[in-house]
């Protein structure tokens, strides 16, 4: 049995373990594989504009989307937008996305009738974590209440840099002590883990030292970052926190043997050697969004995508506004499906990521 058909034995174990259906049993083609590792950016605001989008899912072309502000007129038509993109694919169920932070992270305003959240900054200055639990208890459920089954959530960075102007400019990070960052994590992750949210610590390895923002370009962290901005992982994993996922920075800490200047989202080092052999993380891996100028600028399209799942990510999360176009995910696919049918090692990266997010997904239908 080759390797690639090994993993794809595994996979089917897998989905059989879970207990699906017959129908969900069949073998999965590398094209469904690739697919549920697409997270998407999406230009509509209404459920006749996002029919396509729905159509993606029910054939199992795409993992999920992403919203944005722009996605957002009213609460009433993001509910059944939402609830559409679920009925399209039950058995699969989408992840449907949004970043709620709190503070000036917020996709859902009170201008829709949405109720906000305090800073993380302004969380850890007012309340203990108990406080912490029951705000974010309702967030979650407010969340859960529109359709949501993702928040790109908590901010596991470290407050180093106070002059830091994507993190501590805007309140992200809870805490310039590693420790403190842990206990409000886990307030936030256990809260919407009861509300039946899944979350998605970022931005791994640490974007608090910072002294750029990678939405823009470039990042070098490598004089700045420290150890210790790890330990908010360490520590969830080891107290048992139900980490789903880690989104993984475009942040540039020293060659650590994958070429000159390679991002940690693009680094094998980071990601497999590091935080998954390593620190022990097993769970899924995201990308922060691949079309920030962090790496849009410096690489190109199917060589960042490549470069990703060499280096052991899961989900590739694009939110479709560089290049606005309905055939992105198309886009993405089709490099994935080329790669996998050239090289076996790169199909069998492949199937261990749609393992690991079909074993994901189903804690979204218990």
């Amino acid at each position: 049995m080759t390797q690639s058909k090994l993993c794809r034995f595994v996979a089917i174990s897998l989905l059989a373990g879970l207990g699906l259906p017959a129908a969900a049993l069949a073998a999965p083609t590398i094209e469904q594989m690739a697919g549920q590792m697409i997270v998407v950016g999406f230009q509509g605001k209404s459920m006749a504009e996002t029919a396509a989008l729905r159509e993606e899912i029910a054939k199992g072309e795409v993992g999920g989307v992403m919203y944005l502000k722009t996605n957002v007129t009213d609460l009433k038509t993001v509910r059944a937008m939402n609830a559409s993109f679920l009925a399209a694919n039950p058995e699969l169920p989408p992840f449907i996305t949004l970043d709620q932070e709190g503070g000036r992270v917020e996709r859902l305003t009170r201008e829709v009738g949405f109720p906000e959240t305090p800073s993380a900054a302004e969380v850890a200055e007012k309340m203990d974590e108990l406080g912490a639990a029951e705000l974010y208890r309702k967030l979650a459920k407010a969340i859960a209440a529109e359709g949501f089954n993702v928040n790109f959530g908590p901010v596991a960075d470290v407050n180093v840099n106070p002059n830091n102007p994507i993190i501590a400019r805007y309140g992200r990070a809870y805490s310039d002590d590693p420790f403190k960052v842990f206990q409000y994590d886990a307030a936030f992750i256990n809260a919407h883990s009861e509300q039946g949210v899944l979350t998605a610590l970022k931005h791994y390895p640490g974007h608090g030292s910072s002294t750029g923002d990678s939405h823009e370009g470039f990042v070098d962290i490598s004089k700045t970052w420290d150890e210790s901005e790890l330990a908010p992982y360490k520590l969830l994993l080891k107290y048992g926190a139900p980490v789903d996922m880690v989104m993984v920075g475009h942040l540039y800490v020293g060659d650590r043997g994958d070429g000159a200047q390679v991002p940690s989202s693009l680094s094998h080092y980071w990601i497999t050697q590091v935080l998954r052999e390593k620190i022990g993380f097993d769970g899924v891996v995201i990308t922060d969004d691949m079309e920030m100028g962090a790496v849009r600028e410096h690489y190109e399209f199917e060589d960042r995508i490549v470069r990703a799942v060499k280096a052991g990510v899961d989900i590739l999360l694009f939110s479709n506004t560089a290049r606005p176009r309905t055939s992105i995910a198309d886009d993405i696919r089709a490099v994935l499906v080329k790669h996998a049918q050239a090289d076996p090692a790169f199909a069998a990266r492949i199937e261990e990521s749609y393992g690991r997010i079909v074993r994901l997904k189903q804690k979204l239908k218990r």
